[in-house]
């Protein structure tokens, strides 16, 4: 995945100097990945998703919340690691619940439910198996 370069002003228009967002292709083609050039995604209220690297099987992806924000109840098929890098959550997957804070860490099995609340400003970071190619898509 190049740096792209553009001149349309609702991604920043002419960077020059500047790291450049870098489109989010569905196939897997650049094994080394610069963070800072690839792009945010509001999600929710509150809430931004950045996909940080990914293959066919393996997607790596950071989080940001605002204080308060939910990530609501939900389930999908891929399994879930999710790592706290900064901040802390009320996090809930199948019957426990926790609060965890920096350097925390959870695992949700397929098909499991899992959510989390903002009780301050945070960040996760979420590795997906497969990955998640709706991220992908949403992506476009």
């Amino acid at each position: 995945m190049a740096a792209s370069t553009s001149s349309d002003p609702s991604d920043g228009g002419d960077t020059a100097g500047r790291r450049q967002s870098v489109p989010m292709p569905l196939d897997y083609s650049e094994p080394i990945i610069d963070a800072g050039s690839m792009k945010w995604h509001k999600i929710g209220e509150g809430i931004d998703r950045q996909i940080l690297s990914y293959g066919p099987d393996l997607m790596l992806v950071r989080v940001r919340f605002a204080k308060g924000a939910v990530g609501a109840l939900h389930h999908h098929p891929h399994r879930q690691v999710t790592y706290v890098v900064a901040g802390s959550f009320d996090v809930t997957v199948g019957e426990s619940h926790r609060t965890l804070r920096e350097g925390d860490s959870f695992f949700a099995a397929a098909d499991v439910p899992h959510s989390v609340v903002a009780l301050e400003e945070g960040a996760l970071i979420d590795c997906f198996t497969p990955a998640r190619t709706d991220f992908l898509e949403s992506a476009k």
